[in-house]
């Protein structure tokens, strides 16, 4: 017998509303399940110290995954002199090059002799080049993903907290680029940290002054997009992350801050034959001539800064040096003057 087609056609089950609408809520639950699953997925890859390598009896360095970054960072940790009771922790941050340059606090200070006999753990990570150690809005093609005032505040203290005998009473510390940093963090995290020390930081971020220097660092050095950081110029980001104008959540946190500043005018470390110029007259120019612009303006920065901690009546500490540019001998004598007090606030 022959089946025509409009027989076929009518030979087809018809859908009834009542399975149509069973059909949809079977597709909308697959979803539902999909992204379950695809969430759980994700959380099986938490943050996590992935290697632990001693260097010697007094650093190990440990491969931290970041899940928000999704990339292995390193980080340097100076141990204690007592390790048989639980000690503080100070973050110590490397400047605009991150220590991704070689500009690194073990490279170009000798903190870690001046650590040696202290009870405190020295984290330093080594990465956030240009980064300004912040969340930033959008990946950047040039950075890619920054998602540092998570990994400082969230990632990589717990871990280091369970993988060390701390107290879990904490400091910060940066210089340049994260001297502006620190007191975001201690911004975005209040009463986390007990003391805030920034080095040479110009943490004014949405006037213009504080936007023409990150976009230097930002663009100019690390050839990103600024605007991938806090979005246009003079947009809401900025604003928000901005510590001048946020610094009332630091106000009864019972965080001190500690600031210092150079003027630029050429100081005691300013010479011709001090090793670091390496006897080069382009180094030397470029200490005395760059550094001492940029200093100059990170003094204006802080003092506005420091102005602006007191009307708040948040603890502070300010160090303004007569002379100075922007360079390392005044940051190691920066950290090595200021300790003292840190090491009180923190009780190492």
């Amino acid at each position: 017998m022959t089946i025509h087609a409009d027989q076929r056609r009518r030979s087809r089950p018809t859908r009834t509303p009542r399975a149509a609408m069973a059909a949809a809520v079977l597709t909308i639950a697959a979803t539902v399940l999909a992204s379950i699953l695809g969430a759980g997925t994700a959380a099986a890859a938490p943050s996590r110290v992935v290697y632990n390598t001693p260097v010697d009896d007094q650093e190990v360095t440990l491969t931290v995954y970041s899940a928000s970054m999704d990339k292995h960072i390193p980080v340097t940790v100076l141990l204690p002199r007592n390790r048989n009771r639980p000690s503080p922790t100070l973050y110590l941050l490397n400047g605009a090059g991150g220590g991704e340059d070689g500009a690194q606090w073990d490279k170009r200070t000798n903190y870690k002799r001046f650590f040696a006999d202290q009870n405190v753990y020295v984290v330093t990570p080594i990465g956030g080049a240009f980064s300004y150690y912040t969340d930033w809005q959008r990946d950047d093609p040039a950075l890619g993903r920054n998602k540092w005032t998570t990994f400082l505040t969230k990632e990589l203290p717990p871990l280091i907290e369970s993988t060390f005998t701390t107290n879990k009473v904490r400091g910060i510390a940066g210089i340049s680029m994260s001297g502006t940093s620190v007191l975001s963090l201690a911004i975005a995290a209040p009463r986390f940290y007990r003391s805030v020390a920034g080095f040479s930081g110009c943490a004014r971020t949405s006037d213009w002054l504080g936007q023409q220097y990150i976009k230097t660092v930002v663009e100019t050095r690390g050839g990103a997009d600024v605007t991938n950081m806090w979005g246009p110029l003079d947009g809401p980001g900025w604003k928000q992350n901005d510590p001048y104008l946020t610094a009332g959540k630091l106000r009864g946190t019972g965080t001190k801050v500690y600031l210092t500043a150079g003027t630029g005018i050429p100081g005691p470390y300013d010479r011709f034959d001090n090793p670091r110029v390496e006897g080069s007259p382009f180094v030397f120019a470029d200490l005395i001539i760059q550094g001492g612009l940029i200093e100059a303006a990170v003094n204006k920065c802080t003092r506005e800064v420091a102005a602006r901690l007191r009307q708040l009546r948040v603890p502070l500490d300010l160090h303004l040096r007569p002379t100075g540019t922007h360079s390392w001998d005044y940051w190691e004598t920066d950290l090595k003057t200021t300790w003292p007090k840190l090491r009180t606030d923190l009780g190492a």
